[in-house]
């Protein structure tokens, strides 16, 4: 069975993201504090990992917070932490797509260097503990992002649950 029918007739409203959640919304505190502690672990990680004059490429098995890093891993780190402080600088809609996105990549990352584990392609000296940071990071990230965006008992003020169903208003 069909738990959402559309009417013929009837047109189902589009979410955009500039109208879906006004600026003041409870939810954009979810979306700054997890932008924010992320970014603050990724950049605390990158910063500690330059320090330790590393080669950009090396795969010597250097270690920063236990773990793995060369110096082109400590600058991604460092980019990516300061692009999240950016989202939890600016906040709303922006920090929650930028944390679903940023999960979505942590979670690819990590799948594909565990495929390059033990090769010669590893140029970011991923071990183990990385690739299941990586993961564990991307998941908590897009719930971050996703949270009171996607849900089976969304309140009915919630802008997301009033764009699913129109008729309603």
């Amino acid at each position: 069975m069909a738990s959402h029918v559309t009417h013929p007739g009837t047109r189902r409203k589009k979410i955009t993201f500039d109208e879906a959640l006004p600026i003041d919304h409870r939810l954009n505190r979810v979306y700054r504090i997890g932008a924010g502690l992320m970014g603050l672990f990724l950049l605390a990680f990158g910063i500690l990992g330059l320090t330790n004059n590393i080669g950009f490429f090396d795969t010597g098995g250097n270690t920063a917070i236990g773990l793995n890093t060369n110096g082109a891993l400590s600058v991604l780190s460092i980019c990516v932490g300061l692009l999240l402080f950016i989202g939890m600088v600016v906040g709303g809609n922006f920090a929650s797509t930028l944390n679903m996105v940023l999960g979505v990549l942590f979670i690819l990352n990590g799948f594909l260097f565990l495929g390059l584990l033990d090769t010669s392609s590893n140029f970011l000296d991923f071990r183990i503990q990385n690739v299941l940071f990586s993961f564990v990071v991307g998941l908590v990230l897009m719930v971050f992002g996703m949270y009171g965006r996607v849900s089976t008992n969304l309140p009915h003020d919630n802008p997301y649950w009033r764009a699913r169903h129109p008729e309603a208003e």
